[in-house]
């Protein structure tokens, strides 16, 4: 069996804790801030955490060795 790769595309979107969840940026901050509120704009600072599930799909799918 060959080795698997990573999908280039989720290392640069995610990353694992050190208990192995998987960390996200916030969308929707890219462009359009005149349109949104400050009470929105703030609280899209910083990272979030997947749910479990969809964590787990992609440690399995697009981060085998992370």
């Amino acid at each position: 069996m060959p080795k698997l790769k990573t999908k280039s595309g989720a290392k640069k979107r995610f990353k694992l804790t050190g208990t192995g969840k998987v960390v996200y940026a916030q969308t929707g901050k890219r462009h359009g801030m005149i349109k949104r509120t400050k009470k929105a704009i703030r609280n899209l600072r910083g990272t979030n955490i997947l749910f479990k599930t969809d964590g787990d799909n992609i440690k399995k799918y697009f981060l085998p060795n992370g």
